[in-house]
C-alpha cells in the first residue's frame, strides 16, 4: 500500500477544511477503510514507519489508530494493527444497491398518501379552508397570550395535561352545548393539534389496521390521508341531496368500524344532510356496531338561517365522535382542536393520551380558554359571518352573473366555499386549475377530492373568506374565462 500516495490525494482533495495533520490521518485511514481501499485483514504500517513515510508525527499516527480502535474500524494485537472484518461488512452493506426508485424504503402507508392538492399556504383568491385573517383581532390575543405568560406557573412549564389544559377542556364544552347542541361533559372533551391529529387519534383509538372506514365520495383528502396512514380500508360512499347515501348493500358488503361525514356543510359539495338521513345514520351505525366521526369544520358559519345542531346531540349516547377545530374559526397557525367522544371511550381515551400524547403548549391553551370565557369568541363569529356572508353573496351573484351553463354553484347555504359544480362533459377540473394557477388564482379540483378511482364529479372549490367583495366581480369573470377557454370556445 502507497500510503503517500493515498494521503496526499485526500489531502488535496479536503485541503478548503482546514484540518490539522492528524485529524487529516485519521479522516484518510476511515475513508479508506470504509471503501474497500484497505481491506479486511489488512495489517497496517507499524506508528513509527507510517510517520516516518508520511513526514508527520509518530503521535498523529498513534492518535488515528486509537481513534480507529474506538470506532471498531481497526484491532490491534500483538503484531500491530489489522483492519477489521466488520468495518469492509458494513461497508459493503452500505454499497449494496437497494430497490430503485425515489420511494422504495417508505412504507405501504406512506406510499399510498396522495400528492398535496394545493398551496394551502397562500393567501387570497380561491384559496379554500382559510378565514379572512387580516380581520382577526390580533392585537387582543396578543395581550391574552401575554397574560396567559404572566399567570403561568413553574408547574406548568412541566409537562403539560395529555388530555388538555381543564380550563380549555370546561371551555370548549360549554361552548358547544350551548351554540350546537352537543351533549358532553369537561370528561368527553379532548384537545388535539387540529383536525387531522383529531383523525388520527379516532382511527387509532377505535378501529385496527385493515378495519374499514367509510368516507363521503367526494370527499376530504386529510381525512382519507389520516385513515390510510392508520393502514384502514377506506370505502368511498356516494352523496346525494340529503347528504352521504350509503345503500343496504354497503352495510352488507362492507360494514365498517367508522363513518366520515360533514353534515353541516359537505366538504367539498356544500351539502347539508337532512335531519332524516343523520337519525337514519345514527341508527344503522349504533346497528352495526360503528362509529360516526362527524367533522364540524365550518359550521359556525351558517349565513341561510341559526347553525344547525350536531349530529352528535341528536341521540341520547349516539355513537359520534365529534371532531371540531379553532383553524377556521380563529386562524390556521394555532393549531388547536378537540375531540368529544361518548362517554365509555373518555377513560380508556384519557389512558391512551397519557402514554402517546404530544404535551405542550399550555400558554396558547389559556389564552383560548380566555378568549371563548370572555365572550371575545362569539363576537368574533358574528363579525365574520357578517363579513363572509357578504363575500358570499358578492362571489354568488357575479358567477351567476357570468356562468353560461357549463357548471352551477352549490354549497352557499354555509362555510366558506363555493362549489362550482361542472355540466358541461367536455370541461376538465384539474386543467381549469392549473390554467388559473398560472393568474394567481388558487382554486382546488374537485376530483382530486374522489376516494376511489372514478371521480363522482368534476368542478372547483372556490373559498371566498380571504377576498374583498369588490374583487368578486373581477375574480369571477376570469374564473369563467378559464372554463370557456379549457371548454374550446369564446367567452
Amino acid at each position: 500500500m502507497d500510503y503517500t500516495l493515498l494521503f496526499e490525494a485526500f489531502t488535496e482533495n479536503h485541503a478548503g477544511r482546514g484540518w490539522s495533520r492528524q485529524r487529516l490521518l485519521h479522516e484518510c485511514l476511515r475513508a479508506a477503510i470504509r471503501d474497500g481501499t484497505l481491506a479486511a485483514g489488512t495489517r497496517l504500517a507499524s506508528s513509527r514507519t507510517l510517520a516516518g513515510e508520511l513526514n508527520v508525527a509518530r503521535n498523529s499516527v498513534l492518535y488515528a489508530y486509537e481513534q480507529l480502535a474506538c470506532e471498531g474500524y481497526v484491532l490491534g494485537d500483538r503484531r500491530g494493527t489489522v483492519v477489521a472484518a466488520i468495518a469492509s461488512q458494513a461497508s459493503a452493506e452500505a454499497a449494496a444497491p437497494v430497490e430503485a426508485g425515489p420511494h422504495a424504503l417508505l412504507s405501504r402507508r406512506a406510499r399510498n398518501l396522495r400528492p398535496v392538492l394545493g398551496p394551502a399556504d397562500m393567501m387570497g383568491a380561491f384559496v379554500p379552508g382559510v378565514p379572512a385573517l387580516d380581520a382577526f383581532p390580533l392585537p387582543l390575543w396578543r395581550r391574552m397570550l401575554e397574560r396567559a405568560w404572566r399567570t403561568m406557573t413553574p408547574r406548568q412549564l412541566n409537562y403539560s395535561d395529555p388530555c388538555g389544559e381543564p380550563v380549555l377542556r370546561a371551555a370548549v364544552a360549554d361552548y358547544l352545548r350551548a351554540s350546537r347542541g352537543v351533549l358532553c361533559d369537561v370528561a368527553q372533551v379532548f384537545i388535539t393539534d387540529g383536525t387531522q391529529s383529531s383523525l388520527d387519534l379516532c382511527a387509532r383509538a377505535c378501529a385496527d389496521d385493515g378495519d374499514i372506514v367509510w368516507l363521503e365520495d367526494p370527499g376530504y383528502a386529510g381525512a382519507l390521508a389520516a385513515f390510510r396512514g392508520a393502514g384502514l380500508k377506506v370505502r368511498g360512499i356516494p352523496l346525494d341531496g340529503e347528504g352521504i347515501a350509503p345503500q343496504p348493500s354497503h352495510w352488507r358488503d362492507a360494514p365498517p368500524r367508522l363513518i366520515y361525514t360533514t353534515p353541516s356543510h359537505q366538504y367539498p359539495l356544500g351539502t347539508v344532510m337532512s335531519l332524516q338521513r343523520r337519525l337514519a345514520l345514527i341508527a344503522d351505525a349504533r346497528a352495526a356496531g360503528a362509529l360516526i366521526i362527524e367533522d364540524d369544520y365550518d359550521s359556525e358559519f351558517r349565513h341561510d338561517g341559526p347553525p344547525l345542531p350536531a349530529m352528535q346531540g341528536l341521540a341520547p349516547d349516539a355513537p359520534v365522535l365529534y371532531v371540531g377545530t379553532f383553524s377556521k374559526t380563529m386562524f390556521p397557525a394555532l393549531r388547536i382542536g378537540f375531540v368529544v367522544v361518548p362517554p365509555w371511550l373518555a377513560a380508556p381515551l384519557a389512558e391512551m393520551r397519557a402514554q402517546s400524547a404530544a404535551r405542550g403548549r399550555v400558554a396558547e391553551q389559556l389564552a383560548v380558554a380566555e378568549f371563548v370565557r370572555s365572550g371575545q369568541f362569539a363576537l368574533h363569529l358574528r363579525r365574520m359571518r357578517r363579513l363572509y356572508r357578504q363575500r358570499r353573496d358578492a362571489l354568488q351573484a357575479a358567477l351567476e352573473r357570468y356562468l353560461d351553463g357549463s357548471a352551477v354553484v352549490e354549497g352557499a347555504s354555509a362555510g366558506m366555499h363555493l362549489a362550482l359544480r361542472f355540466t358541461d362533459p367536455v370541461l376538465d377540473d384539474q386543467a381549469v386549475s392549473a390554467r388559473l394557477l398560472e393568474q394567481g388564482i388558487v382554486v382546488n379540483a374537485m376530483s382530486l377530492h374522489a376516494v376511489g378511482d372514478r371521480p363522482q364529479c368534476q368542478g372547483l372549490m372556490l373559498g371566498y373568506a380571504q377576498v374583498p367583495a369588490e374583487r368578486m366581480d373581477e375574480l369571477a369573470r376570469r374564473v369563467v374565462a378559464a372554463l370557456s377557454a379549457s371548454a374550446g370556445f369564446p367567452h
